[in-house]
């Protein structure tokens, strides 16, 4: 049996900045500096390759021998990507995890975004040996999230596309909207409460985490929310993504 990797390297794409960095497998933590580069606008597949290549070409250079996780927002099956919220159309339907493949010329693993970061937070953060359901939800560009049961993930809960008034939750309750409609936080946190109440009414769930780019700052709206379910920043913040594709390549 082949020894099971001690470091591995992740990338995270998001909708507004692409990230990488190297992985301690048993810690669970960067052991590198956390690189970034703006997503490219529209987001389009060639676009996005030469920025991920730009992150893995500033890692070290042993960072090549090492497995590869690759954490995108979207709808992740069989290695197709089936929905293009915050990305381009030309995401649709397609296949995302040869393309990387073949235009990074190494084996990869690729999963959603949110799902990486839930990994990241039950195997080395808030939700390590949590029993029952943990639902984690990212609050960036958009609304992703990671339901976790007992330890095992279930993917592509895509619970940020939840209908408000016909269009997904995300555009109402994700963080930019808190900054695109210079909201201030006890109005954003007003419709976090509708947003993670529903969550409570559908799934009953034991535990909510809040990863994403405002988990830098849970003092603010965090405890502005009466709920039934115990809720947490993320231990990795929005490091997460990149420590749960690693921890998969890793696998």
């Amino acid at each position: 049996m082949a020894k099971k990797a001690d470091r591995a390297v992740g990338v995270d794409i998001g909708g507004t900045g692409i990230k990488a960095g190297v992985v301690d497998l048993t810690k669970g933590e960067l052991v590198s500096e956390r690189i970034r580069v703006s997503t490219p606008q529209g987001a389009a597949p060639a676009d996005v390759l030469a920025a991920v290549h730009e992150v893995l070409d500033r890692l070290p250079e042993v960072e090549e021998h090492l497995p590869l996780g690759v954490a995108f927002p979207a709808i992740v099956k069989r290695g197709r990507t089936l929905s293009a919220a915050n990305v381009s159309d030309k995401w649709l339907d397609f296949e995302a995890e040869s393309f990387f493949i073949d235009g990074l010329d190494r084996e990869i693993h690729f999963v959603n975004d949110a799902d990486a970061a839930g990994i990241a937070e039950v195997r080395y953060g808030a939700a390590a040996g949590q029993d029952g359901l943990t639902i984690l939800t990212t609050l960036g560009t958009g609304i992703g999230s990671a339901m976790i049961h007992d330890g095992t993930l279930v993917p592509n809960s895509e619970l940020g596309h939840l209908k408000r008034k016909g269009a997904s939750i995300e555009r109402y309750a994700a963080y930019s909207a808190l900054e695109r409609e210079k909201l201030s936080w006890e109005k954003w946190a007003k419709r976090l409460q509708k947003y993670y109440t529903y969550l409570e009414s559908l799934f009953s769930p034991d535990l909510f985490v809040v990863g994403g780019g405002v988990s830098k700052h849970p003092d603010r709206f965090l405890p502005l929310l009466d709920l039934k379910t115990r809720i947490v920043p993320a231990v990795h913040r929005n490091s997460a993504g990149i420590i749960g594709a690693a921890a998969l390549a890793g696998d």
